[in-house]
């Protein structure tokens, strides 16, 4: 009998604990464009020929999403993920001919800390995940590690309802001396560098619910 009337109580206190923290987290998604630049300049040796070079992942336009919760820090962990449609462009000897349609990617888990201050929420921001680069040819699309910082500053317009602007920065690690872009077993270059650096500039909006 004792423990039948003890376990409402129990049920209730355990509630009644849990309550103030599912009440503070929200969920949000924030869709958001920009620009993309300041990629990494690759030292290359074409696979055919072996006549070094070098390549560039060109800067263009970009777009995507954030998806996540709000914390209590104040802050926020979220999925963000970012398409770019761009080339890679050749330098160095490589005859100005060889250029290949690039799709690059970023799945990135990550967090924000906000220092708030009024209506005006400045933050920072980390991530890691992966890279994605498919190029457009019959080609094998590379998945690398990467990380990810930036900061920025959040304007919040109602409580549901905010504008983001921000810029961010992302670490690519690439296996040096590797080949990229395999086809079977013809490759179109090898690579001389451990990390491709490229970076970004955002302006979104987020809806929280």
């Amino acid at each position: 009998m004792k423990i039948t009337k003890l376990l409402p109580f129990s049920v209730l206190f355990a509630a009644s604990t849990l309550l103030p923290a599912s009440a503070v987290a929200e969920a949000f998604v924030a869709p958001f464009g920009g620009y993309s630049f300041g990629a990494s300049e690759f030292d290359v040796t074409a696979e055919n020929t072996g006549e070094p070079g070098a390549l560039k992942i060109s800067e263009s336009g970009h777009y995507g999403f954030m998806a996540g919760i709000t914390t209590r820090d104040p802050g926020d962990i979220y999925f963000l993920y970012s398409h770019q449609g761009t080339d890679l462009r050749s330098g160095g000897s490589f005859s100005p001919d060889i250029i290949t349609d690039l799709n690059v990617d970023y799945f990135h888990l990550g967090g924000s800390l906000y220092f708030p201050n009024g209506n005006l929420r400045p933050y920072v921001t980390a991530s890691l995940g992966l890279t994605q680069m498919r190029p457009g040819d019959d080609y094998s699309t590379e998945s690398r590690f990467s990380m990810g910082f930036g900061a920025g500053i959040e304007y919040q317009m109602t409580e549901a309802f905010s504008l983001f602007a921000d810029a961010r920065g992302y670490a690519t690690f690439v296996n040096s001396s590797s080949a990229l872009f395999c086809d079977g077993g013809e490759c179109l270059w090898s690579i001389s560098a451990d990390i491709m650096w490229q970076g970004q500039a955002n302006l979104g909006l987020k809806f929280k619910f």
